[in-house]
């Protein structure tokens, strides 16, 4: 219960207030939040533990300092990062401001405010005034269905009568009982209680948070509904923290190696227990002796949880984060991803999800901007079975200079056409009369000439915009009268009646009387409704349409039939009074109304058909090809308005792109809203799962944006593979949120979308790029990171095992303790980084031309459970060559002098040698050797030299001139990467893998040539997808008009048609503007007649 202009009441009921919040941190919570979202992390809260052991001097057998130099790097390079991502991610808003200057996020339920022109509408409102005569306002809702073209809404006329008085509206005290807060966006019910009297609310008077006002001067508004809980708001779904499939497992891993080390610390424990008892007695002199055995192996246990505390490398996780903000800077820097005319980059919004780019099994995409222009354009025609098309590419497009009210924006490229309206064919005439005449769009005249076209349907306006071009100028419209211009000549029809669209019509048809006189009835629609309807004798003519049809079906183009019937006087006199008790019956009047529309819209003649492209943006072909070669499933979820019979005519454009790659679809499955929310309810989940993964391609219309989160959320709860959302509008921001990665285009729909992606860039042709290079790249480099990190922190570690066997399980360290602390955060640091920043084991040009590199990826190969495994038995196999070969070559052994050659400091010395090792373990991983991998590499195996130089002055001068020495090292080496090498020759060689085979190629193969798509089926009309019912309605009843019109004038050059017309056309050697025809070009004959006589030019 909402009261207007009454703050004290409103606040009893603790309404939200319009203020937004989007950032995850602030100034006062960005501490502990952060630090308890790391310690989520199994390692994080490892080593703090592990920090907590070291402190205790019974147990700890190494000093505190090498685990906390480690976790607080750790901790506070993460923190940094997290904070950078918020900062980023953050919606900072720029408010409208009200009459009094108050800010957006300070507005409350109740308040009343003020829009004007082009503002964007950031509450829920009640419309109560606008400019516009009869309180009528324009809006478009692209933020919340994706549809650009303008809604019309309208106000009561007991709230319009305030108009713009600040006194009547401030004395405004009407209530307002409504539903509560809800996603439901096509749907609102409430009452408005004002002077005693109730009146009812629906959808028609509210205006929705994410609509931009249009063609209104201004409007007032009662604010219904504000922040989290607008209708938009509700459909946005809430925000999650996202990991990478990669991490999910790492968080499985760090279990297993938990219990890997508990299992060798128990071993370690009980050998501990036994070598007291049976031997400790005779080594008191060197090692305290624990009576009691078994706190002496307690306490054994928890040193060797300290020592061997490097199976779980602290470093893993902040190495991650450093090659994630590599990869994140590439995707930044990448000039193929840059939209140069709106001066757009990719940006890579986040930077802890890179490596799942590389694993997309599923993309869930909105239609209209993201891959489509949502621009219209008239393209071909067919007039009385004479199909006008581009036949050359290089042709000149049609010359419009003669018409002065042409949109210099529209291009035509058959010449013939426009002769064939110059030289007054009769059929040509009515094929753009009838396109002039039967529509529901608003003509809007701020300067003379300059008209601007509002139409509820983008088809609708690319059709009077072709009539308009070629001469039949639709100049203004009342309830009563359609004002047009044809070839100069301005004409006044009488509109004497509007049959509307709905989805189950499919066509529209209006009912004029010409200047003459004369009836007439002009209907356009669906080819399989009009057929029927047709006259026996256009048998011929639609045969020939029909194969016109095909032809622009064919080629994805949005096709329209269109008919006309004259009419008898004294019948429409009788049918018009029948259909005028129909319309105020208050029973069954869609019924009896639908019963009169066929019967008057029978027996018609066809006069053509037209072909629209809604063109797509530039390579969404090309990059649909390419996805699906990489074997991912694309879904379209479109929030457009259909009904489920006409839904293929509406997609029909981009199907067929989408369809274009494939040889053949298997199966499209349609799905409207009701049904996606009928499943959800009765638990279906699985059998729609199931019905539509047998779908080539699927695609779900007019679902609503949550909606479209619910389909994301069951793919990702049953399929357990890793999914994509793009899209460009607001009402896109819950799938984008629910997907694994979401991807905003920066298009017209605004930058919500963008706002709450993950990654964003400007076209949807980027996205092959981001996931086929980037993507695969960056899931590459931390696969063979983490490979390569196991292995050396596992070999490592393992070392300390062996060596527990021979120093009666003292927890005594192989290593120098500096060198433990350093080992990870830098010796062995940089070459696995540069690895991770810069390899790549195909180029750029490969992996967009073999696209099946990318599959890989999607099945887990380069890093799983199980390569895990092999990369711990690798390790296994490694600690044992470079503990027991070391040992065996320096046991009982002495130096050329004579002297011992096997104390303690040399064979600490000797085995941070050997660690050095694991160096040419990472050579054979390197696919990509650059100046940093080489500078990396061989720096750091000089850095570790020199560090052991300086550490351990007589140990290195006395075993570094040892031969037996450098020899150790060399077969020690050897044995360490022979198996590799030998396996991978061999698997190569038998079982070669996709990467094998590119990478052995000399040059791409030639990419097969595409063939021309022809389809046969009769369901092709995408007539007005968009198009809402009722709007003949308000055209007649008035309440749709705008200001008067500029008085019209001649738009043509007075050489068009005139009493004394004579052709003027290039058949008759003359030019409009004045120019010599090529005396080469040859135009196409036009008939005047091709299968019917036409007597009666006007029609």
């Amino acid at each position: 219960k909402i009261r207007a202009n009454d703050r004290e009441y409103n606040s009893s009921f603790k309404y939200a207030t319009n203020s937004i919040k989007t950032s995850k941190y602030n100034p006062f919570t960005f501490l502990p939040l952060n630090l308890f979202e790391q310690f989520q992390r199994i390692a994080n809260a490892y080593f703090l533990f592990l920090l907590i052991l070291q402190v205790i001097p019974a147990i700890s057998s190494l000093s505190w300092f090498t685990t906390v130099v480690p976790l607080v790097l750790v901790l506070s390079v993460t923190a940094a990062k997290d904070a950078i991502d918020d900062i980023v991610s953050t919606h900072v808003t720029v408010y409208n401001k009200l009459k009094i200057y108050e800010k957006w996020m300070n507005v409350q339920v109740g308040d009343i405010i003020k829009l004007e022109n082009n503002q964007f509408v950031t509450a829920d409102l009640f419309l109560l005034s606008s400019s516009e005569p009869l309180n009528l306002v324009y809006i478009e809702t692209a933020e919340l269905d994706g549809e650009t073209n303008l809604k019309v809404k309208q106000a009561l006329t007991v709230t319009g009568d305030m108009r713009d008085s600040l006194e009547a509206l401030a004395a405004f005290n009407g209530e307002v009982c409504c539903e509560p807060p809800n996603n439901r966006l096509d749907r609102f019910t409430g009452t408005l209680t004002f002077d005693s009297q109730k009146y009812s609310l629906d959808n028609e008077r509210v205006l929705l948070r994410g609509c931009t006002l249009r063609n209104t001067d201004w409007c007032f508004g009662l604010v219904l509904f504000a922040g989290p809980e607008t209708k938009l708001m509700q459909n946005c779904g809430k925000s999650t923290f996202k990991r990478t499939s990669i991490d999910r497992l790492m968080n499985v891993l760090v279990l297993f190696i938990f219990g890997l080390l508990a299992l060798m610390c128990i071993i370690l424990a009980v050998g501990n227990g036994i070598w007291e008892n049976h031997a400790g007695s005779k080594f008191n002199a060197f090692l305290p002796r624990e009576e009691n055995t078994v706190f002496s192996a307690f306490l054994t246990f928890w040193s060797y949880i300290i020592i061997l505390n490097t199976v779980v490398p602290i470093s893993l996780y902040v190495s991650m984060e450093v090659i994630r903000l590599g990869n994140s800077y590439y995707i930044n820097w990448d000039r193929t991803m840059y939209h140069a005319r709106t001066d757009t980059p990719a940006e890579a919004r986040t930077t802890t999800l890179n490596e799942e780019l590389g694993q997309i099994k599923y993309i869930f995409s909105d239609k209209t901007g993201t891959l489509t222009q949502n621009i219209m354009t008239f393209n071909k025609c067919s007039i009385n079975g004479k199909s006008y098309e581009v036949r050359n590419k290089e042709i000149t497009p049609v010359d419009f200079s003669f018409n002065r009210l042409a949109d210099p924006k529209f291009l035509f490229y058959d010449h013939s056409l426009v002769e064939g309206v110059k030289l007054e064919l009769p059929d040509v005439h009515a094929f753009f009369r009838l396109l002039a005449l039967c529509h529901t769009v608003m003509a809007e005249e701020k300067r003379e000439g300059d008209l601007v076209y509002q139409a509820q349907s983008p088809d609708e306006g690319a059709l009077v915009t072709a009539a308009r071009n070629f001469g039949f100028v639709f100049r203004s419209r009342s309830p009563e009268t359609v004002t047009i211009e044809e070839m100069g000549i301005q004409r006044s029809y009488e509109m004497l009646a509007i049959l509307d669209f709905n989805n189950v019509r499919k066509r529209m048809s209006v009912i004029v009387r010409n200047p003459e006189g004369k009836l007439s009835l002009y209907c356009k629609g669906a080819d399989t409704i009009i057929y029927e309807r047709l006259h026996p004798s256009c048998s011929e003519v639609m045969k020939v349409t029909t194969e016109h049809l095909n032809e622009f079906a064919g080629e994805g183009l949005r096709t329209l039939v269109l008919a006309y019937k004259d009419l008898d006087e004294e019948y429409f006199s009788e049918w018009k009074q029948r259909h005028h008790e129909s319309n105020v019956a208050l029973e069954y009047r869609e019924e009896k109304l639908e019963k009169l529309y066929e019967e008057i819209e029978k027996d018609m003649m066809l006069i053509g058909a037209t072909a629209i492209e809604d063109k797509l943006q530039d390579g969404v072909a090309q990059t649909i090809e390419q996805l699906a070669k990489a074997e991912i499933k694309i879904w379209v979820l479109t929030g457009d308005k259909q009904g489920a019979s006409s839904f293929n005519y509406e997609i029909q454009p981009f199907l067929y792109a989408i369809c274009y790659p494939f040889a053949m679809i298997q199966l499209c499955n349609i799905m409207r809203s009701v049904l996606v929310s009928f499943i959800i309810i009765i638990n279906m989940e699985l059998e729609f799962l199931r019905t539509a993964c047998m779908c080539k391609t699927v695609i779900c219309c007019r679902v609503t944006p949550l909606q479209k989160a619910q389909v994301v959320e069951l793919v990702k709860k049953y399929k357990k593979a890793v999914t994509l959302a793009i899209g460009d509008g607001a009402n896109d921001v819950s799938m984008i949120k629910a997907a694994h990665i979401g991807v905003g285009i920066s298009g017209q729909e605004g930058m919500q979308a963008v706002l709450s992606s993950d990654f964003s860039f400007a076209q949807f042709r980027f996205l092959q790029h981001l996931l086929l290079v980037h993507g695969r790249w960056s899931y590459l480099r931390m696969c063979k990171f983490l490979r390569y990190f196991f292995y050396k922190n596992f070999t490592f570690t393992f070392v300390h095992f062996w060596y527990a066997f021979f120093c009666g399980f003292s927890a005594q360290t192989v290593y120098d303790e500096g060198f433990i602390t350093l080992y990870n955060l830098v010796y062995t640091a940089l070459p696995v980084l540069g690895m991770s920043l810069f390899d790549q084991d195909v180029n750029a040009g490969w992996s967009l031309e073999y696209p099946q590199l990318y599959v890989p990826g999607q099945l887990s190969q380069y890093f799983s459970k199980r390569a895990f495994m092999m990369c711990a038995l690798h390790s296994w196999y490694s600690s044992l060559v470079l503990f027991f070969v070391p040992y065996a070559a320096t046991y009982d052994t002495a130096r050329d002098d004579g002297k011992d050659g096997a104390d303690y400091q040399s064979f600490m010395f000797y085995f941070s040698l050997i660690s050095t090792l694991y160096s040419p373990q990472l050579g054979l991983d390197l696919s990509y050797w650059t100046v940093v991998n080489n500078l990396f590499v061989w720096g750091s195996l000089g850095i570790i030299y020199s560090v052991c130089m300086l550490c351990f002055t007589g140990t290195a001068r006395n075993c570094l001139n040892q031969p037996n020495v450098w020899l150790t090292v060399a077969l020690t080496a050897i044995l360490c990467v022979l198996p590799v090498v030998a396996y991978r020759f061999f698997y190569s060689q038998i079982s070669p893998t996709i990467n094998d085979k590119v990478c052995q190629m000399k040059e791409p193969a030639p990419r097969p040539r595409r063939t021309k798509l022809t389809r046969r089926s009769t369901r092709r009309s995408g007539y007005a997808f968009s198009h809402a019912h009722g709007y003949g309605d308000l055209v007649t009843s008035g309440r749709f008009l705008r200001r008067h019109a500029l008085t019209p004038s001649t738009g043509l050059i007075p050489t068009g048609r005139s009493p004394g017309f004579k052709p003027t056309g290039r058949s008759a050697g003359y030019s409009p503007v004045g120019r010599e025809q090529n005396p080469k070009q040859k135009v196409e004959p036009t008939s005047l007649q091709m299968f019917r006589a036409v007597k009666d030019c006007s029609f």
